[in-house]
């Protein structure tokens, strides 16, 4: 039924009216005199803009001023004055708008004379060097021909954020994590849009739709004090404007190459693919594409399609000394990205467009691990990061009003493990030694994520004296469900004596044992998933705001604006939500004279809540009557609010059954026939739901900034910014043991786990038969040892001092942008599922975050020696990443026994950058430093003109870490791999667990007209 109807919605869709891209684009011209630098009232400005055949005039204002509204994306705009009796002629050229702006260009009139009565052309091919004079949002932006430049891996867009000011490469938190940070903040909180639209991948964050280079007209990132339209956010936004076609003809064709380890440098690490996940061994990439747009009806209907396609390549070394096996397991990655828009413009005043954007990405899993592993092919499976958009946007300009109208359609499956075997069990084999020799059949758990999202969006403008307002109000819902637990087919764990294996190791499988093949002679455990089934919700986004810019004078504007946001996931086990999420916004900017401008302002700014918050606290949850006991009784002890309604913060969650005898192979008990262990079966941790609810994130951001535009096409500029954010989600355990602080590195006394339970609100006991509470006298087993909610908490402090300068090479042989940012990031929570290393303590976690960096220096040069060739460095320096120094092995009593868990609460994870392993005794949180990351990418392209024409073609090479540095900081990483976690006091040296990549090599092939 469910696919029945999302196909009749997308026929629905395609049946809409042929619609134009724009999204609210307005661009402000300010007319001056250029001896006295005052405004010229009552004079025409005429825009045109030949590539979709607009051309329009309207006349100056009493500040010198005209704004063009509702302006499509598409092609070259030119602003020009004819000659006066008083004035020469001006023109300005080559404004490429981005979505979402307020762009701004001044024209500077020179008085007529006898000796020059010709005009005056004065070319801007690239406005993001231009001074802006509207605002005070702090954002940056590439362009389309800054991303052909720029040496990028696969045309990945994301790889090309991080060289943007107060944007830098991100440690994850997990493997996919999205892999940018913005203001140093979790990447996970960006909002990702496209032209303006919902693009974000709903459940954890990030992307949904991986928009490549091909269909990129413009990337921006606005990281402070932007407008009340965007929200969602309080870390930043990555707003891609796509291409559209125009009157010409253009098209291009691609094929870019990565040959691999063969030339690369060499590595002792292993690298990363696009998604994030390791590779080493046969690693290469093949990659093309195509993208063509043109006009179907001149001046009328547009058209632009992309496609790209890339293969990675890789292999994996499968190895079972006891079978006799060392095999290599070849595997493959593949990323589909398909786009098309057409544009469609009705009249003078009312213009629409309709895109489509549809990845599918399958990344492979196909056995063995990168230096060795004993996952056989019967194992593999893949990731699939599936997406649809399909969106339309309809603009009209009326007299003095603009109205925007978006409707959006998306659909994201992440299927983490999609089985090569789904209906099979999996199967772990071991040897009479109990170690084990094989890994067989299905991946052993299920994380399987749909997700359909409806966003509906409505904007005006209106202009009325020196007053612009904007208004609108939006809705984003999002249909979640997810597939998730352990293997519903039942995993075992079987055990082979000495004879039985070396008889399976005789008959020489190889890569293809099944489980078919093994006969085991005892089965030592059986685990089956107690709910195969899809749990979820909706998640529900309102948002309406207001913001008026006040034109005081020529000189200086003013913004207010108020925005108001509700996310119905806030509610958590509470009665309602969060209702007050109310954001005033200020700001100005003050031309202080025609080549320099003075900006700040101050705003509130919210996040939404990821929906891995609510899915781990239902999925992690069980409503069976025991554990509803422990609960009651952590509400009578004050654990829990006095208020807290039970049935509403559990749920029927996902949970295992476990047997260790009685079992047959491949002929386990069913999941049905085993319920009645959920209600009695022990939990080392559960979760709930916020009795009080969520608070949605927020920041105060304060920003002041000054731009100096040096030359026609030299730009400077330096902002300030101070964000203190609140309510940010981290983990508490309501059912945690009492603090038990190691200060003194030589006096260590590890606690025992017997010893910390009997702290615990609810005390936890372990005899013979399992754990246990007494609870009013009775023995109640269905208990959680840690009882875990997320909660609103958790705040941040964030100080950067940006200072940029960039040159637009125009006619001349070079040009560069160059950005140093000084910022300090402290934080006491990382991540949706940090937790504090002692109890609840989270005093002592306020420290520098995992993505601080002191000191970040990123510069871009082209030098362009004669009109066919092009040389690119791009350079990253920055200093390192913080080290978290956690605790080594120490002896439990006078036993043999060694820990890492010295107080004793059964939290010291491996995942130690979430806070929960214990620190070295004395060491406060991310105490030490790594080293700095020295990176050096350079680029050339040689272009083969035909003709008079503009068709070319591009011979591209790339070399990325031309000096083969080993980075151990600064990289893009999960964390968990990384080299911020180190045994030991700071300063006692590093353990090297990564590196960033070696010098690889990518070359290209570009046709293009």
């Amino acid at each position: 039924m469910k696919k029945n109807s999302s196909l009749l919605t997308l026929l629905l869709l395609f049946f809409i009216p042929l619609h134009r891209a724009f999204a609210q684009v307005d661009l402000v011209v300010s007319v001056l005199d250029n001896g006295s630098h005052k405004p010229v009232a009552g004079l025409p400005v005429h825009l045109d803009n030949a590539a979709v055949g607009l051309s329009t005039e309207l006349s100056t204002d009493a500040q010198g001023k005209v704004r063009f509204r509702g302006l499509s994306t598409a092609g070259a705009y030119a602003v020009s004055t004819a000659v006066s009796d008083k004035y020469q002629a001006v023109r300005e050229t080559g404004l490429v708008l981005r979505a979402n702006s307020n762009p701004s260009v001044t024209l500077n009139l020179p008085l007529v004379s006898n000796q020059t009565l010709a005009g005056v052309t004065v070319r801007a091919p690239n406005n993001a060097t231009t001074i802006n004079t509207q605002n005070a949002e702090v954002s940056s932006e590439l362009s389309a021909r800054e991303l052909r430049e720029i040496p990028i891996e696969a045309r990945d867009i994301t790889r090309a954020l991080y060289r943007l000011p107060n944007v830098t490469q991100a440690t994850g938190f997990f493997t996919e994590a999205p892999n940018v940070s913005i203001n140093g903040a979790n990447g996970l909180y960006t909002n990702y849009l496209i032209d303006g639209l919902d693009n974000n991948e709903n459940f954890l964050g990030g992307s949904r739709f991986a928009i490549p280079v091909g269909f990129s007209q413009n990337v921006s990132v606005l990281t402070n004090n932007f407008s009340t339209e965007f929200g969602n956010s309080a870390n930043g936004i990555v707003n891609v404007t796509t291409k559209s076609g125009s009157n010409d003809l253009t098209a291009e064709v691609f094929y870019l190459t990565r040959p691999g380890p063969g030339i690369d440098g060499k590595t002792d690490f292993a690298q990363r693919d696009l998604s994030g996940n390791q590779v080493k061994s046969g690693f290469q990439r093949q990659q093309f594409g195509f993208g063509v747009g043109g006009a179907l009806v001149k001046d009328k209907t547009f058209f632009y399609v992309n496609a790209e396609q890339t293969f990675d390549f890789k292999d994996n070394v499968l190895t079972s000394p006891e079978l006799s096996i060392n095999a290599t397991v070849r595997g493959q990655n593949k990323f589909t990205y398909l786009s098309g828009k057409l544009d469609q413009r009705w009249t003078e005043r009312f213009r629409s467009s309709l895109r489509a954007n549809v990845g599918i990405v399958n990344i492979e899993r196909q056995g063995g691990g990168l230096d060795g592993g004993l996952a056989f092919p019967s194992t593999g499976n893949k990731q699939d990061r599936n997406s649809l958009n399909i969106a339309t946007q309809n603009v009209y300009v009326g007299q003095n009003f603009t109205s925007e109208t978006d409707v959006q359609y998306a659909r994201f499956r992440w299927n983490y493990a999609r089985a090569l075997n789904p209906n099979s069990p999996d199967v772990t084999v071991t040897g009479p030694g109990d170690e084990v020799v094989a890994v067989l059949g299905h991946p052993g758990y299920l994380f399987d994520s749909h997700q359909s999202t409806w966003q509906a969006q409505q904007k005006f403008t209106l202009l009325k004296g020196r007053n612009t307002f904007k208004g609108g109000f939006g809705i984003i819902s999002t249909e979640h469900l997810l597939y998730g637990g352990g293997n519903p087919n039942g995993s075992y764990t079987v055990k082979l004596n000495q004879a039985t294996l070396a008889a399976l190791a005789a008959r020489n499988l190889g890569a293809g044992l099944s489980i078919n093949d093994i006969k085991p002679d005892s089965v030592k455990a059986y685990n089956v998933e107690l709910r195969p089934a899809a749990y979820g919700t909706t998640q529900n986004l309102y948002n309406v705001y207001l913001e008026d810019q006040v034109a005081i004078t020529d000189r200086l504007n003013v913004t207010l604006g108020l925005r108001y946001d509700y996310d119905n996931l806030s509610q958590g086990g509470a009665a309602h939500g969060d209702r007050n999420n109310i954001a005033p916004r200020a700001n100005f900017n003050l031309r202080l004279s025609e080549r320099s401008s003075l900006r700040g302002g101050y705003g509130i700014f919210y996040d939404k809540i990821l929906y891995t918050v609510y899915s781990d606290a239902i999925g992690q949850n069980t409503n069976s009557a025991d554990y509803k006991t422990q609960l009651r009784e952590l509400v009578r002890v004050g654990a829990l609010p006095a208020n807290t309604d039970v049935d509403r913060i559990t749920y029927d969650g996902n949970q295992g059954a476990s047997l260790t005898s009685g079992v047959m192979y491949l002929n386990g008990p069913s999941a049905a026939s085993l319920q009645g262990q959920r209600a009695t079966v022990f939990g080392g941790e559960r979760r709930i739901l916020n009795p009080d609810g969520f608070q949605n994130p927020y920041s105060h951001q304060s920003t002041l900034g000054y731009q100096y535009q040096v030359n026609q096409k030299t730009l400077f500029y330096v902002d300030l910014m101070y964000n203190r954010s609140y309510d940010l989600f981290r983990l508490r355990n309501v059912n945690a043991v009492s603090s038990y602080q190691q200060n003194d590195p030589n006096s260590v006394v590890v606690r025992s786990t017997t010893l910390a339970d009997a702290t615990r609100p609810v005390p936890i006991m372990t005899d013979a038969t399992g754990s246990y509470a007494i609870i009013n006298g009775q023995r109640v087993n269905g208990v959680a040892r840690s009882v875990v909610e997320t909660e609103s908490a958790g705040r941040s402090r964030y100080m950067a001092a940006s200072f940029n300068v960039q040159k637009d090479a125009a006619e001349d042989k070079y040009g560069y942008r160059v950005s140093y940012t000084l910022s300090n990031l402290k934080n006491d929570t990382e991540d949706v599922n940090f937790r504090a290393a002692d109890a609840n303590n989270y005093g002592p976690e306020f420290a520098n975050s995992i993505n601080d960096r002191t000191h970040v220096i990123n510069a871009i040069g082209s030098y362009y020696p004669v009109r066919s060739l092009r040389f690119t460095l791009a350079a990253l320096l920055q200093s390192g990443q913080p080290i978290n120094r956690v605790a080594g092995a120490y002896r439990v009593g006078t036993t043999n026994v060694f820990t890492n868990d010295l107080n004793g609460d059964g939290s010291s994870f491996s995942s130690a950058y979430l806070g929960n392993a214990d620190r070295y005794p004395g060491e406060g949180r991310n105490s030490d430093r790594l080293p700095w990351s020295k990176t050096f990418d350079v680029g050339a392209q040689y272009t083969l003109h035909f003709g008079e024409k503009t068709s070319r073609l591009e011979l591209t090479a790339d070399v990325f870490n031309v000096l083969n540095t080993q980075n151990l900081s600064g990289y893009s990483n999960n964390a968990t791999q990384s080299n911020q976690i180190q045994v030991g006091p700071a300063g006692s040296g590093i353990v090297r667990r990564n590196a960033s990549a070696p010098r690889q090599f990518q070359f290209g092939l570009r046709y293009a007209l």
